[in-house]
Order: C-alpha cells, then sequence, then structure tokens
C-alpha cells in the first residue's frame, strides 16, 4: 500500500495534535498544582506494539516512560477490550521511575483490532508510603515507599472498577487530590481516543498505520543523518559524585550506532537512589536527541540507533525490590555523564555544565486555615552552562525536567501552609568566563504551621557544574533551614522537624562559564554589573580589569 505523502503527513500532525490536546485536557483537570502548574506529567501516543508515535509536551524523562509501560502491558495481559484502561507506577511492572508517577494507558481499536493506545503519566503527591509525599530518604526497600500498582486494569469495557479506585486512594493521605488527579488522567486518555478513533474512521485503519510506521522510518532516518556528523570513536569519562563514588560512561559512536555503556558502575544503593534500566535508557534517548535532531517530535524511529549497556544489579540498572524514590537524581547523573564525555568534542551542541539536579524540595504539615494534610512538592530551577559564544540561561528547569515551569508564589501560598518571603538570582561567585554561567535561585519558604516537615534530595553540591575551555565551574545546590536564628545545610535530608517560623531557603547552583574570564567583552562586563550580577570590585578581581 502506498499512500499520497500529503494524507501521511496530516495524520502525522493530527496525531501531535491529538496528544497536546491530552495534555491540556490532563492540566486543566487535575487538581494538584504539581499537574498544573509546574507541568510534572507527560502525554503520548505509540502504535499497536507500544511503540512510541508521537509525544505530547511535557518532562522529557516522562514521554519516554510511556512505550515501555504498554508494552508492559500487553506482554502481560491477553484479554484487552475497547474501552479498558490500565494503571501502573511500579517501576518493575511497566512503571519505570518510582510509586508517586502514575502512568494511564488505553487501547485504541478500529475494524476490530488494535489500533494504537494513548497514555499519560503524572507526579501524584502522596500514594502511601512511610513518609508524607512518599518520597523518604531513609528508605531501604520500595515497599516502605507506597503503594504498588503492577499493571492493573482500572476500567474494564468503560466501567470503572471502584475496588480498584477505593485501594489507591485508601492508601493516600491526600486521597481527594489523588482521586481527582486520576481522574484527570482517564479524561486525557479518553479524550486522545477520541481523537484517533475519529482519524481512523476518516482515512482507514490502514492508512492510520501506514503514517505511523512512516513517521518512524522518518525518525530513523534522521537519527542515522546527524551520526555522521558528530565524531567517530570511543569516549570516556569517569566522574565523582557528591557521596565519593565514581561513575563511569563510555560512549562509543560509528555510522550506525550510538552505543552508551554503563557497565562499570557501583552496585545498586542502599537507599532510594537507585534507578531501573528502563529509566537509564530514557535518559540516554534524551541526550541522544539532543544532539542528533532535536527540532522534530521524538519517535520510536528517532532512537533505533541508539544502545544502552548496563549491569544488572548496578545502581543504573537496580534489581528489586530496592528503594528507588529519588532515582531522578541519578538519571540526571547519566544525562550529564554522556553530556560531559560529549561536550568537548561538539561544543557547538553541548554547552559547559548545568545545575544538573531536580533539586526535589518536599514541605508538608497540616494546613492552618483548612486543618487538612498538605505536602508541596516543588521541583527548583537553576543555572545553564554557557556556550562557544553565548552566556548560559538563568533559572530554567534542568535538562532532565523540560518544558515546566515554577509554581507561582500565589499559588504556593493559597494551596499549601506557607508563605514565599523571597525569589531572586543567586549571585554569588561561579560560572565566569569569556562567556558566563546563567545564574540560579534563591527561594525562601516561611512555614505557618505549627508541625511540619521538610525533605530534599539535591546533587550537583559538592562536585559542582563543570566548565569549559578555561572557564569556571559554577557553584552549588543545597537548602538552608533557617530555626531560631540557626542556620543548617542539606543537600539529601528527610522529615527534618519545620515549625512555625522556619524559612526554607532553596540555593540552586549557578552554570558553569565558557572560556577564560580574561577574554570577556568590556560591555558584557559593565552589562553584569548594571544587573547587580557582579559589584565593581568582584567585576575587576575577576576579570583583571574594572567595569
Amino acid at each position: 500500500m502506498s499512500t499520497d505523502p500529503i494524507t501521511l503527513e496530516i495524520i502525522q500532525n493530527s496525531l501531535q495534535a491529538a496528544a497536546d490536546e491530552m495534555f491540556a485536557a490532563m492540566r486543566k483537570t487535575a487538581m494538584s498544582s504539581i499537574i498544573y502548574e509546574v507541568l510534572d506529567m507527560g502525554t503520548g501516543i505509540t502504535d499497536a506494539a507500544g511503540r512510541i508515535a508521537s509525544s505530547g509536551a511535557g518532562i522529557p524523562a516522562f514521554i519516554g516512560v510511556l512505550d515501555k509501560s504498554v508494552q508492559f502491558i500487553l506482554a502481560k495481559h491477553t484479554d484487552i477490550r475497547p474501552g479498558d484502561v490500565f494503571i501502573t507506577n511500579d517501576p518493575w511492572h511497566g512503571g519505570v521511575t518510582h510509586l508517586n508517577d502514575l502512568v494511564l494507558a488505553m487501547p485504541v481499536y478500529a475494524d476490530g483490532r488494535i489500533i494504537a493506545w494513548t497514555a499519560n503519566i503524572a507526579h501524584n503527591s502522596d500514594v502511601g508510603g512511610m513518609a508524607p509525599g512518599s518520597l523518604s530518604g531513609e528508605a531501604t526497600e520500595i515497599f516502605q515507599e507506597g503503594l504498588r500498582l503492577p499493571s492493573v486494569k482500572l476500567i474494564r469495557e468503560g466501567v470503572t472498577d471502584e475496588a480498584v479506585l477505593d485501594i489507591i486512594t485508601s492508601n493516600s493521605r491526600m486521597p481527594d487530590f489523588l482521586k481527582g488527579d486520576v481522574w484527570a488522567a482517564i479524561a486525557s486518555v479518553r479524550v486522545g481516543a477520541r481523537r484517533l478513533e475519529g482519524l481512523a474512521a476518516k482515512y482507514g485503519a490502514d492508512t492510520f498505520i501506514e503514517a505511523m510506521d512512516g513517521f518512524m522510518a522518518f525518525g530513523e532516518k534522521s537519527a542515522l543523518a546527524e551520526l555522521a556528523h558528530l565524531p567517530k570513536g570511543t569516549f570516556t569519562l569517569s566522574e565523582e559524585q557528591d557521596d565519593g563514588r565514581i561513575f563511569n560512561v563510555a560512549v562509543t559512536i560509528s555510522d550506525t550506532e550510538f552505543v552508551v555503556d554503563l557497565r562499570d558502575n557501583p552496585d545498586q544503593d542502599t537507599g532510594p537512589t537507585n534507578t531501573s534500566r528502563d529509566g537509564t535508557v530514557i535518559c540516554a534517548q534524551m541526550v541522544f536527541k539532543s544532539i542528533t535532531d532535536p527540532e522534530t517530535p521524538a519517535n520510536d524511529g528517532s532512537f533505533r540507533p541508539l544502545k544502552v549497556l548496563t549491569r544488572e544489579g548496578s545502581i543504573f540498572h537496580a534489581q528489586e525490590p530496592a528503594a528507588i524514590g529519588f532515582y531522578f537524581e541519578t538519571e540526571v547523573r547519566v544525562y550529564d555523564l554522556v553530556w560531559r564525555c560529549l561536550a568537548p568534542h561538539i561544543p557547538e551542541r553541548l554547552p559547559a555544565g548545568h545545575f544538573s539536579s531536580i533539586c526535589g524540595t518536599f514541605i508538608g504539615g497540616i494546613h492552618p486555615d483548612t486543618g487538612r494534610q498538605y505536602t508541596i512538592i516543588e521541583p527548583q530551577v537553576g543555572g545553564w552552562g554557557a556556550w562557544d559564544g553565548r552566556d548560559g540561561n538563568p533559572c530554567i528547569f534542568s535538562g532532565f525536567h523540560g518544558e515546566t515551569f515554577n509554581t507561582p508564589a500565589e499559588i504556593s501560598e493559597a494551596r499549601n501552609g506557607l508563605l514565599v518571603d523571597r525569589m531572586a538570582l543567586n549571585e554569588a561567585p561561579g560560572g565566569e568566563g569569556q562567556f558566563v554561567g546563567g545564574r540560579g535561585l534563591i527561594l525562601e519558604y516561611r512555614i505557618r504551621t505549627e508541625k511540619g516537615f521538610v525533605t530534599v534530595g539535591y546533587t550537583r553540591t559538592r562536585i559542582k557544574p563543570w566548565p569549559l575551555k578555561d572557564g569556571h565551574e559554577g557553584t552549588g545546590n543545597y537548602v538552608e533551614v533557617i530555626k531560631n536564628g540557626t542556620t543548617e545545610r542539606h543537600s539529601f535530608v528527610s522529615g527534618l522537624d519545620l515549625t512555625t517560623d522556619d524559612v526554607v531557603r532553596v540555593v540552586t547552583s549557578c552554570g558553569a562559564g565558557y572560556g577564560d574570564p580574561a577574554k570577556r567583552a568590556p560591555e558584557a562586563i559593565e552589562a553584569d554589573v548594571k544587573a547587580g550580577l557582579l559589584t565593581p570590585e568582584r567585576a575587576s578581581f575577576i576579570y583583571g580589569r574594572p567595569s
């Protein structure tokens, strides 16, 4: 069969529009600000075999989960019918990430057969476990981190299994929020399914499938074409981490393959910083897409030249029942290892190091106005590294976290039991160069409840963002807790007690610099001073001349 290319292009763009509509539906109906404000979510469409066909908006590391989840569902279930909706969150049962991230998937039927799947994923505020918010740095096994959902049917032929929904909500400290967010996810996959059913009815199921296959073939062709422009050979990197461990990577690039070898790495952790193999693969996929074909939507074909090697039982391929709550800080290390390994060889495609942490900040307690449990879940923004010819961007999310937003102060204050006292650029020394790294963030939360807590998990604290071409390294990520005039500094802490008027000060890193600071243009130095990023005295000290 051969359909005219215009029709195929229309279908391909319609798939993207459907995924984006799924995203909008979920955002507009979700209960939790981590979803509707931060957009800590992702939507996508796969083909009948679970291969990603079109990615919606949201976190890149989340969109990469969806095909893997659908493939697990297909391998586990033989009784799949129209109107079914599946749910999973378990990293060893198609969930990939951690238990807070609920994946919902729905088969799409035409002519009596599955032609596609619609799927989404979002971080949910509390799914049970030993700590409010379900995340604790003290967890040693996944059983302590919340309710496990091993790819089960939530809706059977259009009818909700209320028993499953009751089990989910009964395990949460915030059941109404969780139930609302789950129904937002259900609405999202149903909206997408209706759009795809309409496409198949209009153009025919066979043409619909042909369009998806053709788009994947195009993705593979584009990726292979870009491999031709990359340096060939094997590139290696060993990097010390904040806790003293050494992480290693070897990247081998040929005309047909891009191989990421992570086998030579430490055994899985006894704590919650492990990641699944699928999660590791996703981070390699993100870097690969960024340096090959970043402008077009991702699909299965985009990643066919990529091969990822891991060792089972290592921190990048943890075995069940390892704790995995803070998986994101290990996955972002994968992303950053490959990036740092290749940046000196392709500086036109990769900048110096950025703050490279999700900087997950969890503050909770009993809301002083409503008496209800609240948990604020806030990934933080930080500084990006400089490029050859361009300063780094200030205060945006890490490459792992993608196109998301910080929560407005008004929302944080209204929905949670705290005040936002301050939000400012981090003006600490660091990131200098011919081109300077972007500034990080200073954000202060003041507690209003008598009994609250804070849990954080930051990396790039001791080992700071790395420079290029004689630039200066960035600063570090950390949290300061101010209690009765005393200040404690933390990068990882779980369930630290807070009370009224305690302040949690978030400080995220400035990105690293590119090039010798002595070569920075005088007008650029003057602009830094006028913007308040440098004092005249410090400008003279760093650059050897006054502004």
